[in-house]
């Protein structure tokens, strides 16, 4: 089987071959000086670059070079997406799987974790715990189980966090992160409301991944990878991709991740609308160190430095597996979503003091969302709810083309002051208050638009009056 970026067949459009090839050629050109300047010519003109461009970025073994990789990257990064930061969190729903994915605490044979799923009542007391906390966009979870987590509950579940409204609170948004399906039940999912349908490909590495899914549905490896092609054949927009680092070699998965949102905007018109970038962490019966190729923090920075500069208008996700001071390093080289205040137990929001029985990892960042936000305002980021887009069908390639053209500016930005401002007069502490209405102030200035920050002023004044979800 040769390279093609537009078949349907994972073993085409993550061709091992091809992977090979181009990592043989990263690691000859690692040095090669006029090479990489050359790249990140290219580069600097934020149209991307294709996987083999970047993989010589990733393997570049010149300080002085990857110095400018660093600088570029952070340069991409506000020239697209600014200095805001998206704020979720995720809810579990259910850790019931029948999958046998060796460093998941979720797995089939697991008998210590005990299992839990949500009924619609422990969703609405979850939801509201969410609401309360500040929150207004959702990446829910759940084990991949026909029997207790069928679709009907995850459809169910959606209605039901969309419809509760407490006091101020409202989940605008909701992504949905479940096991890889038809493409009649992501139409499904599409005239649900999701937002993002995300799905982890975990390794691209086909050996590999049959070795780390022994058994259950998701050991299907072709059917695992083409899930994006059936959600974007079902009607979904927007589908969010990543790899779980750590479980393969890491310049491997890069090369197959770039080869992925490659095919997707051949093939489908549009690339991925966010890559995350999660590490292996500890779990129930799961020790990182007995997976040989886990990545420290300069690798990880790295990776996503390359990534930025290789699909620039592409949102970037990191969670609290991470650590304060390596998501504050990554912040500045590309990534525009973080959660924060996070629970990755069943029921985890409404009962802070549960034992993490049922975690599916251990959180490396515990602050609350509260402390969070005023971390980001104190670097000079702006804390983003914003949820705009979704909602204006504003989704897709119609979202690309907004990126792309810098008319973000001029919707996305005041967009993020005026949720920035509801979480402000709803539930943050005086001193949160304090720091973020100081940067609301001069962040207005830097609305393009004079219409548009007029009107901006105008919405944030009637939100100090009770007014809510006020959007461009």
């Amino acid at each position: 089987m040769s390279y093609n970026i537009m078949s349907s067949k994972a073993e085409d459009f993550i061709n091992e071959e091809e992977i090979l090839e181009t990592l043989e050629y990263a690691e000859a050109h690692k040095n090669d000086k006029a090479l990489i300047e050359s790249i990140l010519n290219k580069a600097a003109e934020c149209n991307g670059l294709n996987h083999r461009d970047a993989a010589v970025l990733l393997c570049c073994d010149i300080p002085e070079m990857n110095k400018k990789i660093e600088d570029l990257a952070k340069e991409i990064k506000l020239k697209f997406y600014g200095n805001r930061i998206v704020l979720f969190a995720p809810l579990y729903l259910s850790n019931y799987c029948i999958n046998g994915c060796t460093y998941c605490p979720y797995h089939g044979t697991n008998k210590h974790i005990p299992r839990k799923k949500l009924t619609q009542d422990e969703i609405r007391r979850e939801v509201i715990a969410l609401q309360d906390m500040g929150h207004k966009r959702l990446a829910i979870e759940s084990g991949e189980d026909p029997k207790n987590n069928p679709l009907e509950y995850i459809l169910e579940s959606i209605n039901t966090i969309y419809s509760i409204k407490h006091k101020n609170g409202a989940i605008r948004r909701v992504n949905v992160n479940i096991a890889a399906t038809t493409v009649e039940e992501y139409t499904k999912l599409k005239n649900a409301g999701i937002g993002t349908y995300i799905l982890f490909q975990e390794t691209y590495n086909k050996k590999r991944y049959e070795q780390l899914h022994p058994t259950g549905p998701k050991s299907n490896y072709a059917y695992h990878t083409e899930a994006m092609d059936r959600a974007m054949d079902g009607g979904i927009d927007d589908v969010g991709c990543g790899v779980l680092y750590g479980l393969g070699t890491y310049k491997y998965e890069f090369v197959g991740q770039l080869m992925h949102a490659e095919h997707l905007e051949a093939a489908k018109g549009c690339g991925p609308h966010t890559i995350s970038v999660p590490r292996l962490r500890a779990a129930d019966g799961i020790d990182p160190n007995a997976f040989p190729d886990g990545i420290d923090d300069e690798t990880f920075a790295k990776i996503v430095a390359c990534i930025r500069i290789a699909v620039p208008y592409t949102g970037m996700i990191v969670s609290t597996r991470e650590s304060q001071k390596s998501r504050e390093r990554v912040l500045a080289l590309g990534v525009s979503q973080i959660s924060g205040g996070s629970r990755t137990s069943v029921g985890g929001y409404c009962e802070e003091e549960r034992p993490e029985d049922t975690t599916q990892f251990d959180v490396s960042d515990r602050r609350t969302l509260d402390e969070v936000l005023k971390w980001l305002m104190e670097m000079n980021y702006v804390p983003s709810f914003c949820t705009a887009c979704y909602r204006a069908g504003r989704t897709g390639d119609r979202f690309m083309s907004l990126v792309k053209s810098g008319q973000i500016a001029n919707c996305c930005h005041p967009n993020a002051l005026m949720t920035l401002k509801e979480y402000l007069e709803d539930y943050a502490s005086p001193e949160t208050k304090k720091v973020g209405n100081a940067l609301i102030q001069k962040e207005l200035l830097t609305i393009p638009n004079p219409l548009v920050r007029s009107r901006c002023e105008q919405y944030l004044k009637e939100e100090v009056n009770g007014k809510r979800d006020f959007r461009f």
